[in-house]
C-alpha cells in the first residue's frame, strides 16, 4: 500500500497475471471453445452444440439441468447438443408452445419450457419428469422457484460480442460432480 498525507491508497492489482491475460486473449481470438475459471466460452452454434454433446454424454438418470438466458441465448441449441450426447437422433425442437417434448435415446430426455406456465408447477406433472427414467432439461426453470429439486445444475447462457458465455451454478452433490468432470475434462 502507498501512504501519502496519512491517507492509505491501495495500488491496483489485477486479479489475473499478465501471462494469464495473454493466454485468455489468445484463446478468445481463436475460433474454439475454452474455459476460464468455471465459465465456458463458445464462439458459435457448432461449439455450443459440441459442448452440449460432451455434457450430455456425462448425464445420468434423474439429472436435472436448468437453462436460463434471454430469448435467443441458445437454450434450445444447447439442448440439441445434450440430445446428441444422449444418443438421440430425433430433431430437437423448442418446447415453447407444447411445454414438454420427450425424446428417446440412451436415456429419455424430457425437454420442458416453463416460461408460459408462469411458475405454476401444478399445471404440469413435474414429478413425472424429475423422478422419471431420464434426464430433465428445463428452459426458464428458475421460474419454478421452490418446486425445483435440491440437486440440479443451472446453466446461465449469456450473449456476448464474441459468442456465448456459460456460467455454471451447481446445486447439490451430483451437479457439483458434473461441473468438476467437465472442467477436469473427464
Amino acid at each position: 500500500m502507498l501512504r501519502r498525507s496519512g491517507i492509505r491508497k491501495r495500488r491496483f492489482e489485477p486479479s489475473i497475471s499478465v501471462p494469464q491475460l495473454r493466454f485468455l486473449l489468445m484463446e478468445m481470438s481463436q475460433k474454439k471453445t475454452f474455459w476460464y475459471n468455471s465459465n465456458m466460452y463458445t464462439k458459435n452454434e457448432d461449439e455450443l452444440i459440441a459442448f452440449g454433446k460432451e455434457l450430455g454424454s456425462l448425464l445420468e438418470k434423474n439429472d436435472v439441468l436448468i437453462l436460463t438466458g434471454e430469448l435467443g441465448a441458445g437454450k434450445t441449441t444447447l439442448t440439441k447438443g445434450l440430445a446428441k450426447g444422449l444418443e438421440i437422433h430425433q430433431m430437437i425442437k423448442s418446447p415453447t408452445y407444447t411445454i414438454v417434448r420427450e425424446y428417446e435415446g440412451r436415456l429419455p430426455l424430457y425437454h420442458l419450457d416453463v416460461y408460459r406456465i408462469e411458475g405454476d408447477a401444478d399445471s404440469i406433472d413435474l414429478d413425472e419428469f424429475l423422478f422419471g427414467e431420464g434426464v430433465t432439461v428445463i428452459e426458464w426453470g428458475h421460474l419454478l422457484g421452490e418446486d425445483l429439486p435440491k440437486d440440479y445444475l443451472e446453466l446461465e447462457i449469456l450473449k456476448t460480442d464474441e459468442g456465448r458465455e456459460i456460467n455454471f451454478h451447481p446445486y447439490g452433490s451430483r451437479a457439483t460432480d458434473l461441473v468438476k468432470r467437465l472442467t477436469d475434462g473427464v
